[in-house]
């Protein structure tokens, strides 16, 4: 693991600065992000890039651009920045050191991980936090979470990162590959990396709200799993038939036509302490069974659900953060790409785009969703950052 921490004086309080380019050269685009995002003082950047950009190229360009400054990011099934969703692009944010103070490390290893590890991984951050020059309360931080989309290790790692932050709100999301589920990669001091983790602290004073949304309802019809490969996130049957095609069959279509729509319009959920959380499948495989975006296992007992209107639950989401904050300077968000898929499909990208833009939100499509200590699905995660400061009138 590697722990980063910078101190340094603080200047009157800046804006963050979002940037995003649609250049196809990896190296054009960080050229352009950077003119977007630079700032003369500068705390941190966060950036989110297509997996089809020359990796190597762009992080060579990182360093070039934004040198002594801390960098992180990661690769996407899609971005998110100013200009709403995009795909093979490059998207991101500037925090000025001025209104803000990060402490960020990087966690290797991500299939030997253990519980005091990662604990006291999180807990060096936070003594980190707590030692800047601004001796912030908690109750000012938060924490963003990057993380390798194929580790199948997000359970354990949101969980444990979480419990050691206790009254800290961490939100993420999960690496991606644009769909191609062979290799997703986070990127810290300089270069990506496999099998890894980013989690960042900052502490800020602006006011900020952490939320999760979602536009699914459950139906009463239980699906149990019967038979299952946990570590894999692999369902082999479902009520004691083969799963792909029990799923087919509550949904309504011929097994042979599953795919990604049906997947992103008819999601299964579970219920926990009467909240619905959502277990996306990722595919449907040729023996019969379903593989999985969240950790799944024998005995769950799972519920088909249906969408209700998506756009008017995120009016609604983004309404209720005004009202709580004002309009915000950012909104850091974190969405799955199935929602993105739903959304292309149902012809609401441009309305979506446009409330993206409105509300300033610069972010990704992710495999997967982290809220405080849980790793979900389907979801829309986000920091939204609000204008007025704690002293401000």
């Amino acid at each position: 693991m590697t722990i980063d921490d910078k101190r340094d004086g603080v200047p009157p309080r800046q804006f963050v600065r979002t940037g995003h380019s649609l250049a196809s050269d990896a190296r054009q685009a960080v050229r352009e992000f950077h003119a977007a995002v630079a700032q003369d003082e500068c705390e941190l950047v966060v950036f989110f890039c297509s997996s089809h950009y020359d990796l190597d190229a762009l992080a060579s360009e990182m360093k070039l651009r934004f040198p002594g400054v801390r960098v992180v990011g990661c690769t996407t099934a899609g971005e998110i920045g100013p200009s709403g969703y995009r795909d093979h692009s490059l998207s991101g944010i500037s925090f000025p050191t001025g209104s803000f103070k990060a402490a960020v490390g990087l966690f290797e290893g991500l299939q030997d991980f253990s519980i005091a590890e990662g604990q006291a991984f999180a807990r060096t951050l936070l003594l980190q936090i707590e030692n800047t020059s601004a001796a912030p309360d908690v109750a000012n931080v938060f924490a963003f979470l990057m993380v390798d989309g194929l580790s199948v290790r997000e359970e354990p790692v949101v969980h444990t990162f979480q419990t050691a932050l206790a009254r800290i709100p961490l939100i993420g999301g999960s690496a991606a590959d644009d769909l191609e589920f062979k290799r997703t990669r986070v990127y810290h001091g300089d270069r990506f990396h496999d099998d890894s983790a980013v989690l960042v602290l900052i502490s800020t004073p602006f006011p900020f709200r952490v939320f999760k949304t979602q536009h699914f309802v459950s139906s009463k019809e239980r699906l149990v799993v019967t038979e299952a490969d946990p570590s894999r996130r692999l369902v082999k049957e479902v009520n004691g038939l083969p799963a792909a095609e029990e799923y087919a069959r509550v949904i309504g279509v011929p097994k042979e036509n599953l795919g990604a729509f049906n997947f992103a319009s008819s999601p299964v959920v579970v219920i926990l302490d009467g909240t619905d959380y959502v277990r996306s499948i990722q595919r449907a495989n040729p023996d019969g069974s379903l593989t999985f975006f969240c950790a799944i296992e024998e005995g769950l007992v799972l519920r088909v659900a249906h969408g209700v209107d998506l756009l008017d639950n995120l009016n609604r989401t983004f309404a209720g953060l005004v009202q709580e904050i004002g309009p915000p300077q950012a909104v850091l968000a974190c969405d799955c790409v199935l929602r993105n898929i739903e959304i292309a499909q149902s012809g609401l990208k441009s309305e979506v785009s446009r409330l993206f833009d409105e509300h300033h939100v610069v972010g990704f499509s992710t495999y997967g969703e982290q809220f405080r200590g849980v790793h979900v699905n389907q979801t829309l995660t986000g920091i939204a950052l609000g204008t007025r400061g704690s002293d401000d009138a």
